[in-house]
């Protein structure tokens, strides 16, 4: 892998989600980083901004939604892509609202996650 791959951080709860993850977007050519919760998440960007965020919308603390309102302050420039496994339209409008790029259910298709991905990082190149 190449040091100007992109990276993405995922942020994710679920130890089994994070792995799985990874090794997908790693497979096609991405730098990644995993946070267990949204905090993590957020302390790292003070180093350094990912090209792209995987965020879970639920989780223990700090919700994805919570995460993506502090990004939309103070970095509004980073895409987001929600992933949830408890979608309500709700949840889905507020996460739009915020700049969501997408918005996916979980499983997540791979195909369907890495074409997001691309989109939002092409968008934001």
């Amino acid at each position: 892998m190449s040091d100007d791959a992109p990276l993405l951080a995922v942020v994710d709860d679920d130890a089994d989600v994070r792995i799985a993850l990874t090794r997908l977007v790693s497979s096609a050519g991405f730098a990644v980083e995993t946070f267990a919760s949204g905090a993590e998440l957020l302390r790292s960007i003070q180093d350094h901004e990912p090209d792209c965020v995987v965020l879970d919308l639920h989780m223990p603390e700090m919700s994805g939604l919570e995460v993506q309102t502090a990004l939309a302050s103070g970095h509004a420039a980073i895409p987001v892509i929600v992933i949830t496994g408890h979608d309500t339209p709700e949840s889905r409008a507020r996460a739009i609202h915020l700049g969501a790029k997408s918005y996916l259910r979980k499983p997540v298709n791979d195909n369907v996650l890495l074409e997001a991905i691309e989109t939002a990082i092409g968008g934001h190149a």
